[in-house]
């Protein structure tokens, strides 16, 4: 039974429940959050700033700690059990990581801007998912896009990847990208690559085809409850299939709650002119600004 017909079959179970079903009224924290009949995006609200516990001892001194981390604390309970609120933000937010993690990142993200596509040896989402190392290695035809791109080997070569989080792409990568082309300056740059199904291992193989000094790749991270829009930006120095992970440096928690696009964009232009300088990233990098 493939996918259409489960999804058929659910739905006419469903149907023949639905008369037989008695919905049962919304309970009072529900109630009075209805605003014409419709509720407002609990998503939108802030967790930093979100306290529920009733009759607080001290709330102002709970508040000050809550504005340091998002982490879901202040909660309130009803009897032994989460508000309604809590809960339902929980899954709002699981729902958010999931479609993040099982969508694809839109054609006019890298139509409108003028990115060059590829894609990894994955044929599809599930098999990115289930298969890492092909998200790692590009097929003979992706290779010969990418050399035909960069006929030369670039000093830094440029690259988003959809990773585990397409609204982590969609949402920061453009700026990201705006700001570390403008910190680099007059430093020749090619086109910007776009991979689809793209694991951070893939930024080794793209180093061994077209023998970039430094490959610098903006991912989506894996979402977590926080938020599904973090992003991440690996760097590495003369990349190669094999390399050890600690060759790496990473800039991570790339977005509105955490670190803002634009501004990790300056940062990451300022540690590529360093690496360029000292030919290192990683540890070997750590080390010598000991």
């Amino acid at each position: 039974m493939d996918k259409t017909e489960l999804r058929s079959l659910v739905e006419e179970l469903l149907r023949d429940l639905q008369p037989s079903a008695k919905p049962s009224a919304p309970n009072k924290e529900v109630r009075e959050n209805f605003h014409d009949g419709i509720l407002p995006d609990i998503t939108a609200e802030d967790l930093r700033e979100q306290y529920l516990v009733a009759d607080p001892h001290n709330k102002d001194a709970f508040m000050a700690l809550k504005r340091k981390t998002p982490a879901r604390v202040g909660v309130g309970r009803a009897g032994a059990r989460y508000r309604t609120t809590t809960m339902l933000r929980f899954r709002a937010d699981h729902a958010a990581a999931q479609d993040s993690v099982f969508s694809l990142v839109g054609e006019n993200f890298y139509k409108d801007n003028h990115f060059p596509f590829v894609k990894t040896m994955c044929k599809d989402k599930d098999e990115y998912l289930t298969r890492p190392d092909l998200g790692r290695r590009f097929s003979p035809e992706s290779q010969s896009i990418i050399r035909n791109l960069y006929p030369t080997p670039p000093k830094i070569l440029l690259v988003i990847g959809d990773g585990l989080s397409s609204a982590a792409v969609e949402a920061n990568a453009v700026d990201c990208m705006k700001a570390i082309r403008q910190g680099l300056g007059s430093i020749p740059l090619g086109e910007t690559l776009f991979v689809q199904f793209c694991r951070v291992g893939a930024s080794d193989h793209l180093g061994e085809i077209t023998g970039a000094e430094i490959v610098c790749m903006l991912v989506g991270e894996r979402p977590g409850l926080v938020t599904a829009e973090s992003m991440s930006c690996y760097i590495t120095y003369k990349p190669y299939p094999g390399i050890p992970e600690s060759k790496r440096t990473v800039i991570s928690n790339i977005h509105r709650q955490g670190t803002p696009a634009v501004e990790a964009g300056a940062h990451i232009a300022t540690l590529l002119l360093t690496m360029l300088e000292k030919k290192a990233s990683g540890i070997d990098l750590g080390r010598m600004q000991e």
